[in-house]
């Protein structure tokens, strides 16, 4: 899983050609809970002049994938979104391949929601009937999307994520399994990111130390490069947000009367090559 916010670039600078790019970690991951992600694929990207992102997704595994390497050199974009899946609720169609989106939003998740089977039904019996229509596939993470704009996302992203967290504890008090929830998400301006898990593993999160060699900066499951040095992890219960400067880190509202101010990192090394 990846997004990338800067200078427009060809998507292939980021989905296809590093190093580590997400097409070789959807056959050879080194930090995630399977190796191979090979469930389906998709991307989601912005233009300028048009709200809602552009949206390809595949049942095949991106490496099978014979448009990808075309689409990625041709598709120019300072906003996207990329994954690879390795299905753990759901089928293996279309409609459950990430991102998801909805109006200018678009979403990606790694990890699962703890006995999601217990989850389903009140989860989305709290779905006002608009969203509930939206709702295409059966994954845990199209109904996380969907219960984050119903808790607010369009107005306070790291609010609706603390609700929405605070809603699942609260339906599914001794959950059998454990909730991991990393996600990446845009409202077309901003790339936003964070990590969460009620066993203290969330899937991971990197974001480039500083630029790379285009001028931009990239979220992504693993570093890209190759290079943990050129890559700093985003911590657990916090919220990331790109928006043309600095990273902007902020702890998730969990219920707090006053948040703690937001904080930032700057550059501490030299731009990520090979990207």
């Amino acid at each position: 899983m990846l997004g990338y916010r800067g200078p427009s670039i060809p998507l292939e600078r980021i989905v296809t050609r590093p190093h580590h790019s997400l097409l070789r970690q959807a056959q050879h991951a080194d930090e995630a809970k399977l190796a191979v992600n090979g469930d389906g694929f998709g991307m989601a990207w912005y233009v300028e002049g048009e709200e809602a992102p552009g949206l390809y997704r595949d049942v095949l595994p991106a490496w099978s994938d014979g448009n990808l390497s075309s689409l990625c050199r041709v598709i120019r974009s300072g906003l996207f979104l990329a994954h690879v899946r390795a299905g753990t609720t759901g089928g293996t169609n279309r409609t459950n391949c990430h991102p998801f989106t909805h109006g200018a939003w678009s979403f990606a998740h790694n990890g699962q929601l703890g006995d999601f089977a217990r989850l389903r039904r009140p989860l989305e019996a709290r779905l006002p009937d608009d969203l509930y229509a939206c709702r295409q596939g059966g994954t845990d993470s199209e109904l996380l999307f969907l219960t984050m704009i119903r808790n607010g996302l369009f107005q306070n992203a790291s609010r609706a994520v603390a609700r929405t967290i605070a809603d699942i504890r609260a339906l599914c008090d001794a959950l059998r399994q454990p909730d991991r929830i990393t996600c990446v998400m845009s409202d077309g301006h901003r790339l936003m990111g964070f990590r969460h898990a009620s066993d203290g593993r969330a899937p991971t999160l990197y974001v480039s130390r500083g630029p790379l060699d285009h001028g931009g900066r990239a979220l992504a499951s693993e570093p890209l490069d190759g290079v943990a040095a050129n890559w700093i992890a985003v911590p657990a219960d916090t919220m990331i947000v790109l928006d043309g400067g600095a990273p902007v880190l902020s702890p998730l509202d969990m219920g707090m009367d006053e948040m703690p101010a937001p904080t930032t990192f700057q550059a501490q090394a030299t731009s990520a090559r090979n990207m």
